[in-house]
């Protein structure tokens, strides 16, 4: 059975004109608008799903929040601002042992995650062209895009015992007997290659016009799976999964978020400890310039994604955003828009530390950049996380129906025949309230983690309190901004 999902669509003339008053009337009562609501106006059309589908318009009276959220993460930074180093650091080093663990080398499990893989493949190439039907892409964009990450954050760098390309590697190489590596990947390089791969990625899932559609995505993993797999015999294991493949050093940051690190000395290695969340990032060595740049992509995609998406943008490219004409109109302009939007972060950034290590009269900025950076990775997740909160909550349980009838032949391998997927949930505006506000929430103490990074950072490079919060004041101020940039985002009238 063909899913078809519907877009609110306004004609010109008399229905453009009940649209658009229609619009200016919720927006004033601030309501939340379903994309579906608009049925009665719209004209229905088969589309394939996108990969973040907001499933809503929201138009609630946003102000307030916004403003609350920006003042939330600036007082976080007044108030590490007057408290003593020393108490800071007994608070960001506190942690208790759980248990002992030995550190696993992930073969086995790789190897499960690469015949995992291998079905899902199988399952794309031979199963409905549907997206929402094949488990492929919902497996890829929701399962394992979305909620993966959430789980790295929590429990930890799970990725590098489940990413598929270890356990072949380390099997290919045992029964042919070949070296650890063929080549060194140069120095120079960097984080080089990182950056195009997940470049490439981003392109695909964010401007290319069928990320979805089952069979072109089973090529683009495909090929991306062969990239990193010949690459990582070539160079080898340690060196192209610490610089090269783009999701073990993503997944490896996000993970150093967690609140379970495993034990720092070496008589305490095996140990598994709860720590304050994200104080691994504040201690890691600094990135070159280019983990630098990795860095700040991860998060410059993400937020083209929710920018390309409004009406504010759709009209500055001249697109009607109520009569959108699809991503294929549109690439060249997304392509140029997600490259300025990424190469103006980089440079806020970089302009943000060079200028807070002048006002504080420390060292070099570079070597700053390569530290500070790190506070940026809680803001990557809770982008992420708030952005793609939607597509949790209703492409979830596409997949699971997926799963339970992977092939489309009617079959129920899962006993889950009879449920229906809902989203009564985003009818009304309790609810959406709700999801917004968690989303609100989520953001709000993303930044204040960030600002709390920063800060621990700061202190080690600076000789005083004093130093070290002039440093920062150029930082502190880019990550309210972008606070305030983010629940626009959520809140701003948006397509589909």
């Amino acid at each position: 059975m063909t899913v078809k999902r519907f877009k609110p669509r306004c004609e010109s003339g008399a229905r453009g004109s009940v649209c658009r008053n229609a619009l200016r009337h919720l927006a004033r009562c601030g309501c939340a608008l379903p994309a579906w609501g608009l049925l009665s106006m719209a004209a229905a059309s088969p589309v394939h799903a996108h990969s973040a589908e907001r499933g809503l318009v929201l138009l609630l009276p946003t102000e307030l929040y916004v403003i609350g959220g920006a003042a939330s993460v600036l007082a976080s930074f007044l108030l590490l601002a007057v408290v003593s180093a020393e108490r800071f650091r007994r608070v960001a080093d506190w942690r208790i042992r759980l248990f002992a663990c030995r550190p696993l080398r992930g073969t086995i499990s790789s190897l499960v995650s690469f015949a995992a893989l291998c079905v899902l493949l199988y399952w794309g190439f031979a199963g409905s062209r549907d997206p929402l039907a094949n488990p492929l892409p919902l497996f890829v964009w929701t399962g394992w895009w979305v909620m993966f990450s959430l789980v790295q954050c929590v429990l930890g760098d799970l990725w590098r015992l489940f990413n598929p390309w270890q356990g072949p590697v380390r099997v290919l190489r045992a029964l042919l007997r070949l070296p650890e590596s063929f080549a060194r990947l140069p120095d120079r390089v960097g984080y080089l290659p990182a950056i195009v791969l997940f470049v490439m990625f981003a392109w695909f899932e964010l401007i290319y016009i069928a990320p979805e559609d089952p069979a072109r995505l089973g090529y683009f993993v495909s090929a991306f799976w062969l990239i990193n797999f010949l690459a990582a015999l070539v160079f080898g294991e340690r060196d192209w999964f610490e610089r090269g493949e783009p999701f073990s050093i993503f997944f490896r940051l996000i993970g150093s978020l967690s609140p379970f690190t495993r034990g720092r000395s070496s008589g305490d290695a095996g140990a598994i400890h709860l720590s304050v969340p994200g104080r691994t990032l504040s201690i890691l060595p600094p990135l070159p310039l280019s983990g630098v740049v990795f860095v700040l992509t991860t998060l410059g995609t993400v937020s083209y994604d929710g920018l390309s998406r409004t009406f504010f943008w759709l009209q500055r490219i001249g697109v009607n955003p109520l009569e959108f004409p699809g991503r294929s109109a549109v690439w060249v302009q997304n392509t140029l828009g997600m490259t300025l939007a990424l190469g103006c972060l980089i440079l806020l950034f970089g302009a943000c530390v060079h200028l807070g290590c002048r006002l504080a009269g420390t060292g070099s900025s570079r070597q700053a950049a390569g530290r500070l950076v790190y506070s940026i990775i809680p803001i990557s997740l809770v982008f992420h996380f708030a952005h793609y909160l939607t597509q949790i909550l209703v492409n979830g349980q596409y997949l699971l129906l997926a799963l339970d009838d992977p092939m489309a032949s009617g079959r129920s391998l899962l006993g889950l025949g009879h449920f229906h997927v809902t989203t009564s949930f985003l009818n009304h505006i309790e609810p959406v309230a709700v999801i917004w506000g968690f989303q609100t929430a989520v953001i709000v103490a993303g930044h204040a983690v960030g600002i709390a990074i920063a800060h621990s950072i700061a202190l080690d490079q600076c000789r005083s309190l004093r130093q070290a919060t002039r440093s920062q004041l150029y930082l502190a101020g880019l990550m309210v901004a972008y606070t305030v940039f983010g629940l626009w985002l959520l809140s701003t009238a948006a397509i589909g």
